[in-house]
């Protein structure tokens, strides 16, 4: 059994969608020898639907809703690191809920880095699939700054173009003391 962080059981990385947060939770994971769920994948398992599946099928207030349960259910019963979704902390009162049973790190990158990201999982990111290919910098510039209020709660700041594992995961093993 892999082992859980020390003084914590759980840290959440919040960011925007394309920021790499499932990438960079496996990576630590690894790093620290510790349990990862990715937010998206579990409720694909819990449910059969993918959070596309879902928005596109029974709209996004529907899957906010299975979203906020599958979250206040791994707060629970999971130790280890969370890749949340992007728009995760964004709802209900998940950033407090994240905040009060975990360490959070936020993990950003710029506007234009993003959507050199996501311009080809347009398909994918049902949020993004209205969105013209030339305006893509500007919708996603608009949504950090909708959602900075809740992802600058964030008790660890990482930028998402500097892949410095080591060193974020000293950051943690200082913070777990």
């Amino acid at each position: 059994m892999i082992k859980k962080l020390h003084s914590f059981d759980r840290l959440y990385i919040v960011g925007y969608m394309g920021s790499g947060k499932s990438t960079i939770a496996k990576e630590l994971s690894n790093e620290l020898k510790c349990n990862y769920i990715d937010l998206d994948s579990y409720i694909e398992n819990q449910t059969g639907l993918s959070p596309t599946d879902w928005i596109k099928t029974k709209g996004e207030l529907a899957f906010r809703k299975v979203e906020r349960e599958s979250l206040i259910q791994l707060s629970v019963e999971f130790n280890g690191i969370i890749a949340t979704g992007g728009g995760t902390p964004c709802y209900f009162d998940n950033m407090e809920v994240m905040l009060k049973t975990g360490k959070t790190a936020y993990l950003h990158a710029n506007p234009k880095e993003l959507a050199n990201r996501l311009s080809n999982s347009k398909t994918i990111r049902p949020l993004l699939s209205h969105v013209e290919s030339d305006k893509l910098v500007e919708f996603i510039a608009k949504h950090l700054f909708e959602r900075a209020p809740f992802y600058s709660q964030a008790e660890i700041h990482w930028k998402a173009t500097s892949k410095e594992l080591k060193k974020w995961a000293e950051e943690i093993q200082a913070i777990c003391g």
